[in-house]
């Protein structure tokens, strides 16, 4: 018996077991497709959007397969469907311009249509199951050229009259391209940090899995801190390096916007953004002849791996200048 004033916790229900093997109903996939999409919504409450991106995916499938097949296919129709069939549907969707990692969210709908065909009306199509989930290349990060990134870093106050959130946004965007820091790592910063960098000329950075790390501060970014520290509000040692207009620590979407309004002004490429210029800081670096292993530590990836995607990016601009500038390119 459970202790009175304490709410009994009810167990999940499990789902219903598969139908056993039988007699497959008529009904035509599309009115199957109507009653999945209504179980979605009515009975497993999915969101919105998530039944949005289904009816989508599942619409499109059987399509295909009525040009595919030479007419609309029933539930008998997909229970003999072939592996062959299936990715004679992902290459049209290949062919159409579609990525690996939407080719593979169609391909989760579509699977999680026929695990309902199989427990609602016990047809099993064994097909899906041979057919492997497109595995999405991680995408390159996108870096700024060392000419707009400095466009950032002396200009970004141009976003502001305030002679106090002009020197905020300064110091900020030059931290962020100078030392290679993500957005919350810069915003965490306190007071007392930007002390000990004085005497250090480095700053202890708390990262991702709240592992530390030094990172150096360059004269130019101490010198923008400095001239922001010199009109900050309140220098106590705990308060934030960083503050928004309210005097609280600055807000990550504020600092977003902030670049944003820049770079619409400044016509700058839409991926400038504050996570942009830690790449920018890493690909500069690599460019400049920076060691992997250096360049990992200064950013604090945890994995070599993560930190090799710069050579990519590094491969690909050489290739652009090889295409631009070779006579047979």
């Amino acid at each position: 018996m459970a202790a009175r004033g304490t709410a009994m916790t009810r167990r999940p229900a499990k789902p219903a077991a598969p139908l056993s093997p039988g007699p497959i109903p008529a009904m035509t996939a599309d009115a199957a497709r109507v009653g999945f999409l209504n179980w979605m919504e009515q009975e497993r409450h999915a969101a919105a959007n998530t039944v949005e991106a289904y009816t989508h995916a599942t619409s499109g499938f059987l399509g295909f397969l009525t040009k595919h097949l030479g007419g609309e296919p029933d539930l008998a129709a997909l229970a003999g469907l072939r592996a062959a069939d299936i990715r004679a549907w992902l290459a049209a969707l290949s062919n159409d311009g579609l990525a690996a990692a939407s080719r593979a969210q169609h391909l989760s709908a579509v699977r999680g249509f026929f695990r309902y065909l199989n427990r609602r009306h016990g047809v099993d199509i064994t097909a899906v199951r041979l057919i492997a989930t497109a595995r999405a290349r991680p995408a390159l990060p996108r870096a700024l050229t060392i000419g707009q990134a400095r466009d950032v870093t002396e200009h970004v106050d141009e976003v502001s009259d305030d002679p106090r959130l002009q020197a905020r946004d300064i110091a900020f965007f030059s931290l962020l391209y100078g030392s290679g820091l993500r957005i919350a790592e810069a915003l965490s910063l306190n007071v007392r940090d930007a002390a000990a960098m004085r005497a250090s000329l480095t700053l202890t950075v708390t990262g991702k899995g709240s592992k530390t790390r030094i990172v150096p501060v360059l004269p130019a970014v101490r010198q923008a801190i400095d001239a922001w520290l010199a009109l900050h509000p309140d220098r106590q040692p705990d308060n934030p390096l960083f503050l928004g207009a309210r005097g609280k620590r600055l807000d990550p979407a504020v600092a977003q916007k902030v670049l944003r309004t820049y770079r619409r002004l400044a016509g700058l490429p839409e991926h400038a953004t504050p996570h942009a210029l830690r790449h920018s800081f890493a690909t500069h670096l690599l460019a400049s002849g920076g060691d992997l292993r250096s360049i990992q530590d200064l950013l604090g990836h945890a994995s070599l791996s993560t930190t090799q995607r710069y050579t990519s990016v590094d491969d690909t601009a050489l290739l652009a200048v090889w295409r631009k500038t070779h006579p047979r390119g």
